[in-house]
């Protein structure tokens, strides 16, 4: 196998592995077991546990950022559409796209750093998507449709549909 296959396997593990177990919980030798590997073998491509976890932020928030990207409808269907993608997105990478949701729970001031990087990076696409859809107040907008992404991660979390943005009330 490709180094970089081996490399990305090693992240796909990780992804299932922290999201089972927790950032605290896990350890490199659970995630050398789940790709079946030595834990020597997956400190080759990752020093630390951090750093593995890090490479886990990265992959995430350059998906949401790059389908965000990626979205086209006009201003008017534009938050619903992205809105779906993102919806699309936890049915295809959930694990991933909830880890890196509730990533900021993780006190690690590099971890932090990270996902702080990693939301700005994310608001900053949407902000500008919205900007050349000519939405009014795109920044406002770009921050109210971030906390609906919040609340889905919340009610999906949580097993609570009735927390998903636009959830019809009886």
């Amino acid at each position: 196998m490709a180094k970089d296959d081996r490399k990305q396997q090693i992240v796909e593990a990780a992804i299932a592995v922290f999201a089972k177990q927790g950032y605290y919980k896990t350890t490199t030798t659970h995630i050398a077991q789940a790709v079946g590997v030595t834990q020597p073998y997956v400190f080759h491509f990752f020093k630390t546990k951090e750093e593995l976890f890090l490479a886990v932020l990265e992959q995430s928030v350059q998906r949401i950022a790059g389908l965000f990207t990626e979205v086209e409808a006009s201003a008017e269907h534009l938050e619903d559409r992205m809105g779906q993608a993102f919806y699309d997105l936890l049915a295809t990478h959930r694990d991933e796209t909830l880890l890196s949701m509730q990533a900021f729970t993780t006190v690690e001031p590099g971890i932090r750093g990270k996902v702080r990087e990693g939301f700005s990076h994310i608001y900053e696409v949407v902000k500008e998507k919205f900007e050349r859809a000519q939405i009014p107040q795109p920044g406002l907008r770009a921050s109210a449709f971030i906390g609906m992404g919040m609340a889905t991660v919340l009610s999906e979390v949580l097993e609570m549909p009735e927390l998903l943005p636009y959830c019809e009330k009886d």
